[in-house]
């Protein structure tokens, strides 16, 4: 088979694509944001702090604007990303300060006490975070978290106004074809309900891995 370029790609596999790698990129991102802003190091806090409050008063269509017009004006002659990879690096940049956001919420939520219990058993300050205070965080963040990837995902439509043909785009050129000129309603009831039945699912999975979570914890 002759491979597709990334210009070639569209429709719900494209939004999809756009949300998942995005969400990966941007969940470890925002947790090392969170982690250090609740650092004791000034460097580390401050810089942490300045990239989450400069991202969150940005809006995202000015970050995908910057993405795909602004950046390969940087890049050394010769040196290419395609459309597809700098729209996912934008999205990630934007999404983790608002996931720092939330798993740092969830990190004020934990107590003291649960580290210095942890220090009294001989952790060290990794382990604690890694074994103790993350995961519990990311428990008491989860719905927050939910918010941001089903965000995440409604998003991606402000791709069809930079040039790539995810769901939205694809709806608008099936409208501008000739044989479905004026079929507004249709299109547009069936691209809302394709939405609406992703983001359902999504709502119900992280429903189900917290419900798996809280009864996890009871029988422990």
């Amino acid at each position: 088979l002759l491979p597709v370029e990334s210009r070639h790609w569209g429709g719900a596999t494209l939004t999809i694509l756009l949300s998942a790698c995005s969400a990966l990129l941007a969940f470890p991102i925002g947790i090392i944001l969170a982690i250090g802003r609740q650092s004791k190091l000034f460097l580390v806090k401050h810089l942490s702090a300045i990239y989450i409050d400069a991202l969150r008063a940005v809006p995202l269509i000015a970050i995908l604007f910057f993405g795909q017009l602004l950046i390969p004006l940087f890049l050394p002659l010769g040196l290419e990303v395609n459309r597809v990879t700098r729209a996912i690096l934008a999205f990630s940049l934007f999404v983790s300060a608002y996931i720092a956001e939330d798993i740092r919420g969830g990190l004020q939520a934990i107590p003291n006490s649960q580290q210095e219990a942890a220090k009294a058993l001989g952790l060290s300050k990794l382990q604690i975070i890694r074994f103790v205070i993350l995961p519990q965080a990311l428990i008491i963040a989860l719905p927050a978290l939910t918010n941001q990837f089903i965000g995440l995902l409604q998003n991606t439509s402000l791709m069809a106004i930079l040039g790539l043909v995810e769901l939205l785009g694809i709806s608008k050129s099936i409208l501008a074809n000739p044989l479905f000129i004026g079929s507004y309603m249709e299109v547009y009831i069936w691209l809302a309900g394709i939405y609406w039945f992703i983001c359902t699912v999504m709502a119900l999975l992280a429903r189900h891995l917290e419900q798996n979570v809280t009864i996890e914890k009871a029988s422990n």
